[in-house]
């Protein structure tokens, strides 16, 4: 490696403070600092080797960035900027096939574990309770387990409401298809999923529909958001179609099968009348709208499709091609519980709507309106 990492047994204590109430337990513990040790002393990014450690765990990128709470953009250009550092990649990624610590990563993470056993072993007195009647605050009570298509506000959502509304939205992303699915066999209680509006393609809506019950499940409003082609910066090939991508052999990362957003284009190939097979790439798959703009940003690919808010995140080019409307489906008789009412709530919130201004693309119009499964569909105007 250019560069040489260095543990360091840090004598300083350092208090690792606890979400808790007045007059709580503090706990004094010892812990490791790593350096990166040039010409000059650098700490480590504090979320390097936590990433490291999910991405071991989970195989996925996207899986680890949600397990750390960091966003894709900052995980890749970590992952980037320690390669130029130690002069050797810590991480691979490959385009629908996930992510893997390469013999370096795990060297890393294999040296960390090894130096924290050490020190659990030979300080064990010095962690310390500071304190008399301390208690940490309990979790919120109240929990919705939702399976949902990936969405940028949702995860705004997950993390503002267990202070706000004092509830825990337990989110798991999966394709729109498999979480209705998941809430059609009573695993969740909430469905997120998204279908076209206006200019949108030819989706089968029936595909919705299958897993919802007109007496027995309602849908509340969540986002309005428009998505489209996602390319380099200025967009060099002047693209604005789908029929360009294939006449101009230019290489396209897709979203994966299930995914509503894979729905939407190949409905919109269908009505472009774009064989699927002439789009180079095509069965190239990621699971993220960031994985999909990190994958053009990065030159990887030269399209792909996706939210407007993740373009902009990675300052790429984008042209809109459709508008969608993304609900929650949850069961009727649910609409009265404390749970579903906080959600609710939330949504039809000044602070929820401030959070949905800032994503580009984005409209919280009628959020935490409760319809009828007969909204899907609907050609409604966004604002």
């Amino acid at each position: 490696m250019c560069s040489m990492l260095r543990q360091n047994h840090d004598d300083t204590l350092r208090v690792n403070g606890l979400k808790h109430a007045p007059a709580c337990i503090m706990r004094i513990v010892p812990t490791l600092t790593w350096n990166l040790e040039g010409d000059a002393v650098e700490p480590l990014d504090e979320r390097l080797l936590p990433l490291l450690e999910a991405i071991a765990a989970s195989g996925s990128l996207a899986a680890a960035v949600t397990e750390c709470g960091i966003s894709y953009r900052a995980a890749w250009g970590l992952l980037r900027d320690y390669r130029e550092k130690l002069g050797v990649a810590l991480a691979t990624l490959e385009r629908g096939r996930g992510a893997a610590l390469t013999p370096a990563g795990e060297h890393l993470l294999g040296v960390r574990r090894a130096a924290t056993q050490r020190l659990a072993r030979i300080l064990p007195g010095l962690v310390a309770d500071v304190g008399a009647e301390a208690r940490a605050l309990p979790a919120p009570a109240l929990r919705l387990s939702v399976a949902a298509s990936h969405d940028l506000a949702l995860v705004a959502l997950a993390d503002a409401v267990p202070t706000a509304a004092g509830l825990q939205l337990e989110l798991s992303f999966m394709g729109s298809l498999h979480a209705l699915e998941a809430f059609a066999q009573g695993r969740v209680d909430v469905a997120g999923f998204h279908v076209p509006l206006e200019g949108a393609a030819s989706a089968d809506l029936r595909l919705y529909r299958q897993w919802l019950h007109a007496q027995r499940d309602r849908l509340i409003r969540f986002v309005d958001r428009e998505q489209g082609l996602i390319l380099p910066r200025g967009n060099p090939a002047q693209v604005k179609s789908f029929r360009d991508l294939a006449a101009k052999g230019l290489r396209f990362v897709n979203r994966q099968r299930g995914s509503g957003t894979r729905l939407v284009i190949e409905g919109m190939l269908l009505d472009a009348g774009v064989d699927a097979e002439s789009i180079n790439g095509y069965r190239t798959e990621e699971f993220t709208h960031g994985a999909v703009a990190a994958t053009v940003a990065s030159g990887g690919a030269d399209a792909g499709f996706g939210l407007r808010a993740a373009a902009a995140e990675y300052r790429l080019a984008f042209v809109p091609l459709v508008r969608e409307r993304y609900f929650l489906a949850m069961r009727a008789k649910a609409r009265e519980s404390d749970a579903m009412a906080r959600l609710v709530e939330m949504l039809a919130s000044p602070p929820f709507e401030r959070t949905v201004r800032a994503l580009p693309g984005y409209h919280a119009v009628a959020a935490g309106t409760v319809e009828e499964v007969a909204a899907i569909g609907m050609k409604a105007k966004a604002r």
